[in-house]
């Protein structure tokens, strides 16, 4: 599934776009709103920017009801792109992520859910290509246009503080929480497991039994450690890669073997060992 660091190397990506003007557009009326095609066509790409596991396009077109969507939301009336399990992008014919991890590879034209052409166009070896192309084999994916978007603080940046104040009187299990985007945007099921085995706290823990100090090194774990997750191409690059996760494994830190629980119907990888 695409984590908010797949979100945000499409976004990065996309960021050629600005500038440009929306010549045509073509959308899956199964999971588009009424009129989507007709509201973007003709508007200028003003801003790509991201909300957690959102990447939105920005326009010039007004925003609807006159008002500004979204938390952390820039400009005028924006086109959602929400990537589901299998959603991808591509950006003037070219995939920044080739194919994702737990998807078949295959790359379909009757898969596509959007296509957005631009002036100027795109070209791809001598041939025009959609400036914008999300393709999603298992259609769980949508489009949207102005939908507010309510987060809470995003995992690249988050302090602390934040997360001291996200988790503030909550019983549930930490693990439980970190998916929960109005807690900590961003996160997906794979990234949460590793920023809790980077700060070394086990995923059946309650949030409100953590000490200060173990939140603090959750917080330090979500800004660095999924920094180079970001460089290194996504949220299949930690330590906890794919290949461990499917067993058997051990922990890379002290070759403990890794434990494999099952919490809100997700599994979670983890070392019972140095995470207590």
């Amino acid at each position: 599934m695409p984590e908010g660091l797949e979100a945000e190397i499409w976004r990065r990506a996309a960021s050629v776009l600005v500038g440009r003007r929306i010549t045509d557009v073509w959308c899956d009326p199964r999971i588009s709103p009424f009129g989507l095609e007709e509201m973007l066509r003709g508007a200028r790409i003003d801003g790509v920017d991201r909300i957690g596991k959102v990447v939105r396009v920005v326009t010039d077109r007004p925003a609807l009801d006159g008002g500004v969507p979204g938390a952390g939301s820039s400009g005028g009336g924006a086109l959602g792109l929400h990537f589901g399990m299998t959603g991808r992008l591509e950006i003037d014919g070219i995939a920044p992520i080739p194919r994702l991890e737990y998807a078949s590879g295959a790359d379909r034209p009757e898969w596509d859910r959007l296509r957005v052409s631009t002036q100027p166009s795109s070209m791809l070896d001598g041939n025009a290509v959609p400036a914008l192309r999300m393709n999603d084999p298992r259609r769980l994916g949508r489009l949207s246009f102005d939908e507010p978007i309510t987060v809470g603080p995003d995992a690249l940046g988050l302090t602390a503080r934040q997360l001291r104040l996200a988790l503030d009187g909550r019983t549930a299990r930490i693990k439980t929480l970190l998916l929960d985007q109005s807690v900590v945007a961003g996160l997906g099921n794979l990234c949460a497991d590793e920023v809790l085995f980077t700060a070394g706290i086990a995923p059946h823990r309650r949030a409100d039994e953590l000490a200060r100090s173990e939140v603090t090194a959750l917080a330090r774990a979500c800004r660095h450690r999924l920094r180079s997750m970001l460089a290194a191409g996504g949220s299949t690059h930690g330590v906890l890669s794919p290949a461990l996760r499917v067993g058997p494994g051990t922990c890379p830190r002290d070759g403990t073997p890794l434990a494999r629980t099952t919490l809100g119907g997700r599994t979670a990888v983890w070392c019972p060992d140095h995470q207590s």
